[in-house]
């Protein structure tokens, strides 16, 4: 008997993440997680590793710990090394033999590490981690401290205060001793890379003058030594992962020549050579995946041998909101898919001649699972199923996909039904917009959808003008044109569904969060077609969020038209705030407190203006909570996202069948 997902799948579902081969393509490890509850109610999410043997399917509990992610394994596949948070303290990296045994750290950093690479000998460890500036005056002794600020990128968003710290590169011998710092300055250095002899070490960093005002990074070279470093990326505007070629002359390296300091949403592959212009060996037709420094890895990127020409290089791609392992020929004479995947990889591990893979695949019928893709053979097949059991009692959304030609492009959308959708009823719909605005939605899953759809509202989502995956021009087509074309392209997609006769045109709602929750609060500041809107980290006064945001003007400048003093005006204009008094809709805004990205007085100002208009408004306040919570954040606040998005729609739209 089938019953349909509810808020409290957040409890029920588990989690696969961070799968590792090992160098011969046989074993497997990862990292899975569950959120485990407590006899006080409350709840946490516990993370441990798994080893897998490909060739039996045999797989067992490889660690104990409580937040264990992360595994990389040694270049001989003996060794297994980790990052674990052991309870509240900064996570370190941990190494264990790989048949099993008890784990020991190898890094002791006060504020943690962020990743970690072996050396190709396996007797060293390259990581990244926090320096801290010496204390200054006035910061010694007890009593409270002040915090003083000197530059633009002070904090971020998740990591909190930054101060002057700084991320660095250390050396560490995996068999004990101190550990060397080979990078150092007023600037992080992330990503890193061995050379194939281990006498040198890529990676990446922002040294520019403007570093504190511009998000843009390079390629450095450095000796596993430490000393002065060399860029390698003269040419880019940006880079941000880089690989060795097989002979240790050149780089391979994800990044963009394009001026707007934002096309990494895009981007690129290039071959570098120390001295020489970057080439680019990719084109347009899709998009290098990265991770997220201090967040997420890279997905692997390798450099294969080839007894003709320049070899190939592998890396993970996406193209209309689809995964791909794409190859490119490093003389840049073309590039082919070798794996299309059926959703969106979140991650890439390769085994050590690039026969085999190993990727997390979210579809619209799994959170995600692991699966194993062999070059050789061509075939792949699905590793873990992780919700199984819960996708078969809860049954997930039926999935359709169309496009509409609006203005000179073509506009992907996905509209998600519910699984026992009756066309001879009238629903209400819900218009979900991602954020970004250069995010995008793929063939995956969404919780907030699904649980929207499992209780019986169908949900669009858009990829307008702006959503990456679909190109350069494409993407760049919204800057300085926030709630312009990209609006126009969601009502017109948002029509052409209405046309639909099991669609009640007269009862839609409308959600989006972080850029979504702009556009969602944009809409209903031009148009009364929505009876309920839920609005989600919004950016509402672009004129407040240039000082107070974490990106303001790194991210803002290029999107918005200028600085605050350049684009004053601009910014207003485009700023749903401005536009509050036409605003007819029931709203309610959900909001992290910690949120420094999208700071939370946004959603406090509109609150005001609208509640001081006499509009309907409710303003929930997240404790503790920053602006990636409902996806990262306790399971407690997850939950109740999800639980009042669906109680506001059900209040104001109605009975849904």
């Amino acid at each position: 008997m089938s019953s349909p997902m509810t808020p409290d799948m957040v409890y029920e579902l588990s989690g696969v993440a961070d799968p590792a081969l090992s160098p011969d393509g046989r074993r497997m490890a990862y990292a899975s997680s569950w959120v485990e509850r407590t006899e006080n109610g409350d709840a946490r999410t516990i993370s441990r590793l798994m080893l897998m043997d490909l060739e039996t399917g045999q797989t067992r509990e490889f660690t104990q710990g409580i937040a264990d992610t992360g595994p990389r394994f040694s270049p001989d596949g003996k060794s297994l090394a980790f990052l674990r948070s052991p309870g509240e303290g900064p996570r370190q990296v941990w190494v264990m033999d790989a048949s099993g045994g008890e784990a020991r750290p190898v890094t002791s950093s006060p504020k943690g590490v962020a990743d970690f690479a072996w050396s190709p000998d396996g007797e060293r460890l390259v990581y990244c981690a926090d320096v801290e500036p010496p204390a200054g005056a006035g910061e010694s002794g007890g009593g409270p401290k002040v915090t003083v600020v000197n530059r633009v990128r002070y904090r971020y968003d998740s990591m909190g205060w930054r101060g002057n710290a700084h991320h660095h590169l250390f050396v560490v011998n995996v068999g004990g001793g101190d550990p060397v710092q080979i990078t150092d300055g007023d600037w992080d250095d992330f990503s890193p890379v061995w050379s194939p002899d281990g006498s040198k070490i890529a990676f990446i960093s922002g040294r520019r003058d403007d570093r504190d005002l511009r998000a843009l990074t390079e390629v450095y070279v450095v000796t596993a030594q430490g000393g002065e470093a060399e860029e390698w990326s003269q040419g880019l505007y940006s880079a941000g992962a880089a690989v060795w070629a097989p002979g240790g002359d050149r780089l391979a390296a994800m990044g963009s020549d394009a001026p707007e300091g934002m096309a990494l949403w895009q981007g690129w592959l290039y071959v570098l050579e120390k001295g020489r212009e970057p080439r680019r060996i990719t084109d347009d037709s899709m998009r290098p995946v990265l991770g997220f420094p201090g967040v997420s890895r890279n997905p692997d990127i390798k450099w294969t041998r080839d007894g003709n020409g320049d070899g190939q290089v592998l890396f993970l791609g996406e193209r209309h909101g689809g995964s791909r392992v794409y190859q490119a020929q490093a003389d840049g004479s073309g590039v082919k898919a070798l794996w299309r995947g059926s959703g969106q990889a979140a991650s890439l591990s390769l085994d050590r001649d690039s026969e085999r893979a190993v990727t997390v695949v979210s579809t619209p019928d799994s959170p995600g699972d692991i699966h194993l893709v062999d070059f050789v053979s061509g075939e792949s097949r699905q590793l873990t199923a992780a919700n199984a059991d819960f996708i078969q009692e809860h049954p997930p959304a039926q999935l359709e996909k169309f496009w509409i030609e609006r203005a000179g492009y073509d506009i992907e959308c996905r509209l998600l039904l519910p699984h026992d959708l009756d066309e001879s009823g009238a629903y209400p719909l819900v218009l979900d917009i991602h954020g970004g605005p250069n995010g995008a939605f793929y063939d995956s899953f969404v919780p907030v959808q699904q649980a929207l759809a499992a209780a019986g509202y169908p949900v669009l989502a858009v990829n307008p003008r702006g959503s990456s995956t679909y190109g350069n021009e494409f993407m760049m087509a919204v800057l300085r044109d926030w709630g312009g074309e990209d609006y126009r392209d969601l009502m017109a997609a948002l029509e052409r569904v209405c046309e639909r006769p099991y669609i009640d045109p007269s009862r839609l709602g409308i959600h989006g969060y972080s850029y979504g929750g702009y556009m969602t609060s944009w809409a209903v500041g031009h148009d009364d077609r929505f009876r309920a809107a839920v609005v989600g980290a919004p950016p509402t006064d672009l004129y407040s969020m240039y000082g107070t945001s974490d990106i303001g003007i790194s991210f803002g400048e290029p999107q918005w038209g200028g600085s605050l003093v350049e684009a004053a005006h601009e910014l207003l204009a485009h700023s749903p705030i401005t536009y509050a008094s036409s605003v007819n809709t029931p709203v309610l805004l959900l909001h992290g407190e910690l949120d420094a990205r999208c700071p939370i007085a946004q959603s406090e100002e509109y609150f005001t203006v609208l509640k001081r208009l006499g509009k309907t408004v409710e303003f929930v306040r997240f404790p503790g909570c920053t602006h990636a919570f409902p996806r990262t954040g306790h399971p407690h606040m997850r939950r109740e996202y999800m639980a009042r998005t669906l109680d506001w729609f059900d209040r104001y739209l109605g009975p849904r069948r």
